[in-house]
Parts: C-alpha cells; sequence; structure tokens
C-alpha cells in the first residue's frame, strides 16, 4: 500500500468524508475500489461497486440528531 496526496475540492471531501462516516464505510477503501473499477478490463468490477454503492443510498438508516442525548455520554 502506498500513501499519495490528491488535490480535491474541500467542500466535495468533506461531504464523502461525512457520507463515510455516517455509513461506517472507510473513505480510503472507497476511493481504492473507484479507481480499481475505473481501470478494470472486466466490467463486472464495475456492477459490483455500483451495486455495493446502491445497497448503501437505500440502507435503512435513522436520524440521530444529538447523539449523546439519544445514546448517553
Amino acid at each position: 500500500m502506498v500513501l499519495k496526496t490528491f488535490n480535491v475540492e474541500e467542500s466535495v471531501y468533506l461531504k464523502f468524508s461525512q457520507f463515510c462516516k455516517e455509513h461506517g464505510i472507510s473513505m480510503s477503501k472507497q476511493v481504492s475500489m473507484f479507481m480499481e473499477s475505473m481501470i478494470e478490463k472486466e466490467p463486472e468490477a464495475k456492477k459490483e461497486y455500483l451495486k455495493k454503492l446502491d445497497r448503501i443510498k437505500k440502507g435503512e438508516f435513522i436520524t440521530v440528531k444529538n447523539f449523546t442525548e439519544r445514546y448517553g455520554a
């Protein structure tokens, strides 16, 4: 594994970071999976990636406005 630096719009980074935190997924892994899906010769990789994202989007989630209030300190 290598450490790389990319220039990303701050607003996009913050939104994606929040998305990953809310869904309990690794930002690095998502970026890696996206890169793999873009270069993969087998379109099945793209399909699997898109299926996973679709499952996440359609998941049953609850809205928590105040974590401490809901779950305690």
